[in-house]
């Protein structure tokens, strides 16, 4: 049982929930913000309302229809990922399908937190979470944000959907899926540049799993069948969360072409173990699909669902390129750094396409970074080191000041499309002081990657450390459709 006498990593100092706010006007400026940030920077991430039933988990969190039905109630009334551990998560599972019986709760929309990340497609925010369908937002005039409701696409849509689709840039189509608990557990589907939804196509694997993200090239969409299983017997055997990896198991990486209408022409790659939560993107050459992405050697979703240590020194988070072969059947992998990184960020307009440039977190411990990593995807990495630091293909480091820790940083490009330089932009993110417990948003050039910000925006109210951002231009603000 949850003892709420107790600090809770998750929910003590910067991670600990907030009060909503309201729009702040005429914020104080150090430096300058560039124009092409003109528009708004939003993040999503955990900030639950009520205290939690029993465990909780750093992916739990309020959100959506769920919370309206627990303000009404005055408390909590599901069970989340925090909750599914021990004895009392199989108790908590039953105590859920029996109030879904006797219709007390809605339950049809997952979890309902969309506390995960964000994307912009035909004219409406969409806010995410792998355990739900989108919810659309909508940006105001005043820069707050109205929430206008669940997107089933016209009802087509009727399984979760990613926290991770991808758009391409060129067509405007929006690539995504979902994964369940039942055979076959994964449903790809194609969203036209007019928000029309394809027939899905299901994609068979032999077992229910966590696939977090997945990637598109011009021609092909790209799945990960990665050991992360759902076995929720192992809830029995101690503390342990129904997500158990199994290290003895191959990882699996299908490539299928992107408008297939089913999944026979998907080919499946077999690669050493290893589970990945994020992709940096996904390009072809020649026979083969390349992926760069952050590859996990020992995931623990424990780590992340109670006390935890401030530090962690046996996680192994490292940017890899891996090649799968389509003509051979061959796949092989490339180790492009040392650890700790993630959140792995490109300037969006190559989507699908080859690229140069991926900007990642370091990661200091799980949630909070102590600095951005440019990596140079066209030089050798210096492998062998003990740590992130510049060489090789790490072209330059933004470091924060001690006691300081950010968030995933957004490229945000000085002008839209690949006319001029990759690099040309700026990133942005939130930064917070654990010193003197102030946020701010800070603004750096992505091209030089300096240490003097272009410009500091000092906030009145605390960001919790979240998940991930989405930076609206100006031009989507006043494009966005009605619902």
């Amino acid at each position: 049982m949850y003892d709420s006498s107790q600090p809770h990593h998750w929910l003590h100092d910067n991670f600990a929930p907030v009060d909503e706010t309201p729009p702040c006007q005429d914020l104080s400026l150090i430096g300058h913000l560039p124009e092409c940030l003109n528009g708004e920077f939003v993040r999503v991430g955990p900030n639950p309302k009520f205290p939690p039933l029993a465990g909780y988990h750093w992916f739990d969190g309020d959100g959506t229809s769920r919370l309206v039905q627990e303000e009404y109630f005055g408390g909590p009334k599901f069970i989340k990922i925090g909750d599914l551990k021990g004895p009392f998560g199989l108790l908590m599972v039953l105590m859920e399908k029996i109030r879904s019986k006797l219709k007390v709760l809605d339950l049809s929309y997952g979890n309902g937190t969309g506390n995960t990340s964000l994307i912009y497609h035909n004219g409406k925010l969409l806010v995410l979470s792998e355990g739900d369908k989108p919810y659309a937002v909508k940006v105001l005039e005043d820069g707050d944000l109205q929430t206008l409701g669940l997107m089933d696409y016209d009802k087509r849509l009727s399984h979760a959907f990613t926290a991770h689709p991808r758009i391409d840039p060129v067509t405007g189509e929006m690539f995504a899926f979902g994964y369940s608990r039942t055979p076959p557990y994964v449903m790809y589907r194609v969203i036209s540049k007019d928000g029309v939804m394809n027939d899905p196509v299901q994609i068979t694997i032999p077992e229910s799993i966590m696939m977090h993200d997945f990637a598109i090239t011009e021609n092909y969409a790209v799945f990960m069948d990665l050991p992360m299983y759902f076995r929720p017997k192992e809830m029995m055997k101690g503390k342990k969360f129904s997500y158990i990896f199994d290290a003895t198991k191959k990882a699996r990486f299908g490539i299928l072409p992107r408008y297939a209408d089913n999944e026979l022409q998907i080919k499946w790659f077999e690669l050493p173990t290893c589970f990945i939560f994020h992709n940096a993107n996904a390009w072809e050459e020649g026979d083969e699909v390349v992926l760069v992405t952050c590859r996990l050697q020992n995931p623990n979703l424990d780590m992340v669902g109670g006390g935890v240590e401030e530090r962690f020194d046996n996680f192994t988070s490292e940017l890899y390129e891996m090649r799968f072969n389509m003509q051979t059947g061959v796949a092989s992998q490339k180790k492009l750094s040392e650890s700790a990184i993630d959140f792995p960020r490109i300037n969006e307009f190559y989507t699908g396409r080859k690229q140069r440039y991926v900007y990642a977190t370091r990661l200091d411990s799980i949630g909070k970074a102590n600095g951005i990593v440019k990596f140079d995807l066209h030089a050798e990495p210096e492998i062998g080191k003990t740590k992130v630091e510049i060489g090789g293909n790490i072209q330059g480091i933004y470091e924060l000041e001690r006691g300081r820790f950010g968030s995933e940083a957004i490229f945000v490009p000085s002008q839209p499309g690949v006319d001029t330089e990759e690099d040309d932009g700026y990133l942005i993110f939130f930064t917070h002081d654990e010193n003197t417990g102030k946020s701010s948003v800070t603004v750096i050039d992505a091209k030089t990657m300096s240490p003097d910000p272009v410009a500091v925006v000092p906030l009145p109210n605390r960001v919790p450390y979240g998940f991930h951002a989405f930076f609206v231009t100006e031009e989507q603000i006043q494009e966005q459709s009605k619902f």
